[in-house]
């Protein structure tokens, strides 16, 4: 059964981007705050600003305008972009090579600092450095079995760590010091300070396009055999019951407490409180889906759309009102730690007392009593 948890709402529209160019195709998007960054693959990066809008019956819209586009002078797609904002810096991968630009007017830096060799890229988002004018990159390099750690200043690079792997990686998420890596025949986690590493499962990345996510503190999200979307923590256990995807999921993102998958002709919506899947959205073309501070984006090769989340209360009452009491109560203990504590307790009390009503009618006479208490 479902629940109404996101609507899907239109952000970037093709003739924004592109015109009547037909050949121009999203590569690669980013998000930081109101500022949209796309990459495309005739090696532009346009700038957008984000403008959330609320209609007096709550219907909320999306306007983008349009500020400048910049092109990086290769005949290559752009294929990553990731903005590091205390730095005002945006970082692009093109042509194997990870350019630091600025945010505002796109220019690349005067040092002309760059990263040379990268086939794909991330972020640390839990630093180990504790320097706050300095981000920590991951690459996967274009040498064989070889993961690089660099520190990027705002106009110079450095390399902090060589480390080599006992297959070729094509996937990567950094937690602290700890890499989560998909090989060619499965995920490993290892701690790039000791070298130690830790096998987690079995996996093909010839066949399927491995996920490797980090979704909270030394915890990350995998693509796992069989169409399941595994947890799994830093020390190689997993603390929660793997969701059920499709076999052939393309992204992954979290928005808690749903993770939320894209495949080839649909968006999925799974509750990572009690792994039911709660809601199927249609989207077709789809091959970008990812989460910025809390906003999920999913885009085409032509289009830009945003998932926004309804109200917890608004599900919630949904589930009530359509008799779901348990999920509902599962729901409202989840949203603990989304809504202030004294909100939260006098909600709480109000839905535990419509709950144990919905109970008393259905002659459920001892839930009902458990739940007036």
């Amino acid at each position: 059964m479902s629940v109404k948890a996101f609507k899907l709402v239109s952000a970037v529209e093709r003739e924004m981007l592109m015109g009547d160019k037909n050949y121009i195709n999203i590569e690669c998007i980013e998000c930081c705050g109101k500022n949209l960054y796309i990459g495309t693959n005739d090696c532009f990066i346009y700038h957008f600003l984000l403008d959330e809008k609320v209609s007096t019956a709550g219907k909320i819209t999306f306007a983008a305008t349009k500020q400048l586009h910049k092109y990086l002078g290769l005949k290559k797609p752009v294929s990553e972009l990731k903005a590091a904002s205390a730095l005002t810096r945006l970082l692009v991968l093109c042509d194997n090579t990870i350019t630091l630009v600025n945010m505002i007017n796109l220019e690349p830096v005067p040092t002309g600092a760059r990263i040379k060799g990268a086939v794909t890229f991330t972020l640390n988002e839990n630093p180990v450095s504790g320097d706050p004018f300095c981000v920590e990159v991951c690459i996967i390099s274009v040498k064989r079995r070889t993961i690089q750690m660099f520190m990027v200043f705002e106009d110079r690079v450095q390399i902090v760590k060589e480390v080599f792997t006992p297959e070729q990686p094509s996937a990567v998420a950094v937690d602290g010091y700890y890499l989560c890596l998909a090989l060619t025949t499965q995920y490993i986690i290892l701690n790039y300070n000791t070298g130690v590493s830790q096998d987690l499962f079995p996996y093909c990345s010839d066949e399927k396009r491995p996920i490797v996510k980090r979704i909270g503190r030394q915890e990350f999200l995998l693509a796992g055999p069989g169409g399941l979307g595994m947890f799994a923590t830093v020390d190689g256990i997993s603390q929660r019951a793997p969701v059920h995807w499709s076999e052939n999921v393309i992204g992954a993102a979290l928005c808690f407490p749903y993770v939320v998958a894209l495949d080839d002709e649909f968006i999925t919506v799974h509750s990572m409180l009690d792994q039911q899947q709660k809601q199927t959205l249609p989207f077709k073309e789809g091959h970008i889906l990812q989460d910025f501070e809390g906003k999920v984006i999913v885009a085409t090769n032509k289009g830009v759309y945003i998932l926004v989340p309804l109200p917890l209360e608004k599900q919630i009452q949904d589930l009530l009102a359509s008799r779901r009491v348990e999920e509902a109560l599962v729901l409202a203990k989840g949203a603990r730690r989304n809504i202030p504590k004294e909100k939260f307790q006098v909600m709480y009390k109000r839905i535990l007392q419509q709950a144990g009503f919905i109970q008393f009618a259905q002659l459920q006479f001892l839930e009902a009593k458990e739940l007036f208490r």
